[in-house]
């Protein structure tokens, strides 16, 4: 029950983030589900080419993880590419330790120029030790995806994730999800 409260409360909270990102702009809604995870994000552009969103990963790969992001990037997007870069907020919420930082990364996606339905590409976010609290000392997600439009609003696809933190205590260093994930994308 906790973790289906939290995932709640998190997931409200990135509806209140995207409202107040304007849902007038061109945005998007994404959910996906892995063996252990499931993760929701929402995002929308706050002005030409400036994208504010925020999400959360509620995962259970080996203890109970939840990780809460709010980002901040600079993206573009035509029929060749989509890409994105910026800086996110990170807040780990796990039973490893607890804490947040400030971390740097970005997507990048190519479509591919003979299949135009089909995006290959991946994420990376880092959040260094000088920019952290609590006892979180540094961490990371990653992932890839191959993405196939059913739709032009309409993303589906499959991916890889991991996703750890290093902790200032006796727990130091845990992954705290990682698998394959099968998702979809709606964009407006």
């Amino acid at each position: 029950m906790k973790t289906c409260e939290r995932f709640a409360r998190a997931t409200l909270a990135v509806g209140v983030l995207f409202t107040a990102a304007g849902a007038h702009a061109a945005g998007s809604l994404d959910l996906n589900l892995g063996a252990d995870a499931v993760q929701f994000e929402a995002a929308g552009e706050i002005t030409q080419g400036v994208a504010l969103g925020g999400g959360v990963i509620n995962s259970e790969y080996r203890e109970d993880a939840t990780l809460y992001h709010a980002q901040l990037l600079g993206v573009q997007r035509n029929r060749e590419r989509d890409v994105g870069i910026g800086a996110r907020w990170t807040q780990f919420d796990t039973d490893y330790g607890d804490g947040g930082g400030v971390g740097l990364g970005g997507y990048g996606y190519v479509y591919l120029p003979q299949a135009p339905d089909v995006s290959l590409g991946g994420y990376g976010f880092y959040t260094p030790g000088a920019v952290t609290s609590g006892d979180l000392d540094d961490g990371y997600e990653v992932g890839v995806r191959a993405r196939y439009a059913f739709t032009p609003n309409v993303d589906g696809y499959v991916g890889l994730r991991q996703t750890a933190a290093d902790f200032d205590n006796r727990h130091g260093s845990r992954t705290l999800d990682r698998g394959a994930q099968v998702g979809v994308r709606l964009s407006f």
